[in-house]
């Protein structure tokens, strides 16, 4: 009875925090509520005199209303896959040095209670669905794939803390990690074969403001999302155990 009034609770309050993040996505891109600069909204295109209209413009070059994505998963997308393989490479020794076939979860100095481990599967939902979104809408509003990945692994390591006998599943994290970066090659290569250069966003870019918008350019930060997400989260289970004597 428990389980199924918190799975309850989730699933409302999760749905309550979807219809809030749509219904004000325009307002955050737009400037309205103070994180986006009125001068991008309104900067011209290569000089032109041509204003880049949120929710009007078609096909502008990047179609992104997130000039720091335009950058990041656009212009120096090449440039961003290489600081994914750096956490990769850090996540890969840390496995190295502190990884072991026969390991088991540490003991921790406090026993938690009933309470901090119902609360925080109810707070690590509200964590995942604020750092999915915060990836799926990266090319519209401030965020991306990096915080919205460190914000998936911070859940994680709040189930770590609030419950002593936590384990996550590890392998399917490793095989999520190495799908993802598998997919961010495929797409740069997809680009050197259609348009003969590697990772150029190929796709139509859309209307600037629009979730389906801005090319390969979201796709991008959902697959860095995923793939930071799980090496952080290897990272966090590689010390929170240890080998068994």
């Amino acid at each position: 009875m428990k389980k199924l009034a918190a799975f309850i609770f989730v699933m409302v309050l999760g749905l309550a925090l979807i219809t809030y993040i749509d219904g004000n996505v325009t307002k955050f891109a737009q400037g309205e509520l103070g994180e986006v600069s009125e001068k991008y909204i309104d900067k011209n295109v290569n000089g032109d005199n041509q204003e880049i209209i949120y929710g009007e413009t078609k096909n502008a070059e990047t179609g992104s209303a997130n000039i720091v994505t335009s950058i990041i998963a656009n212009y120096r997308s090449f440039d961003t896959l290489g600081e994914v393989t750096v956490l990769f490479i850090s996540a890969l020794g840390i496995a190295l040095v502190l990884g072991n076939s026969d390991k088991k979860r540490m003991s921790l100095d406090f026993k938690p209670n009933f309470m901090l481990r119902v609360g925080s599967k109810s707070l690590f939902a509200i964590i995942i669905l604020v750092g999915i979104s915060m990836a799926i809408h990266g090319h519209l509003t401030p965020g991306g794939g990096f915080p919205g990945g460190a914000m998936i692994s911070a859940g994680v390591l709040l189930l770590y803390l609030a419950d002593d006998n936590f384990r996550a599943n590890i392998k399917s994290f490793k095989l999520l990690e190495g799908v993802m970066g598998s997919l961010y090659v495929v797409i740069g290569l997809v680009g050197l074969y259609t348009a003969n250069y590697f990772l150029i966003n190929f796709m139509n870019t859309g209307v600037v403001g629009e979730l389906f918008s801005a090319g390969i350019v979201p796709v991008i930060y959902v697959i860095i999302g995923l793939k930071v997400g799980a090496e952080l989260t290897s990272i966090i289970d590689d010390f929170m155990t240890g080998e068994v004597n």
